[in-house]
């Protein structure tokens, strides 16, 4: 069983250094890492800045994801995080890496991490467009 050793939520600027450094370990032949980087658009617009907002629960949930994929048989060690606040192009909103003796398992785990923390994390996305307006994602 591996170790969680980084989760977060948080307005802090996300280290993807940090991240990887936090699950290198010597029985580690593997780390893959991953980093959600704000982009200048979305389906044909362009998006000047993002602003995240969590649910007070956010950080919990990660902890938990990161705990599951932690759980994986080979897996050493994970690291994930995801910001909240204004986020402007070019900013890590989520931050992930995750160690194992192998790379097959590596590669599956971050994946696997991404993808759930995207799908369970109670956040939500409001986008701003050049021309002044704005959307949000992932609310009700």
């Amino acid at each position: 069983m591996g170790r969680v050793v980084l989760t977060g939520v948080g307005s802090e600027l996300l280290d993807a250094a940090a991240h990887v450094a936090a699950v290198q370990d010597a029985t580690a032949g593997a780390v893959v890492s991953f980093l959600g980087v704000v982009r200048d658009h979305d389906d044909g617009r362009s998006v000047t800045e993002l602003d995240y907002e969590s649910h007070p629960t956010a950080a919990a949930v990660v902890a938990e994801v990161a705990a599951e994929i932690a759980d994986r048989p080979g897996i050493v060690a994970v690291a994930v995080s995801h910001r909240v606040g204004t986020l402007r192009i070019g900013d890590v909103a989520l931050a992930a890496a995750v160690s194992s003796a192998h790379r097959a398992e590596a590669f599956a785990a971050c994946s696997d991490l991404v993808d759930e923390v995207k799908r369970r994390l109670p956040v939500w996305k409001r986008q701003v467009f050049t021309d002044g307006s704005d959307e949000w994602v992932g609310s009700a």
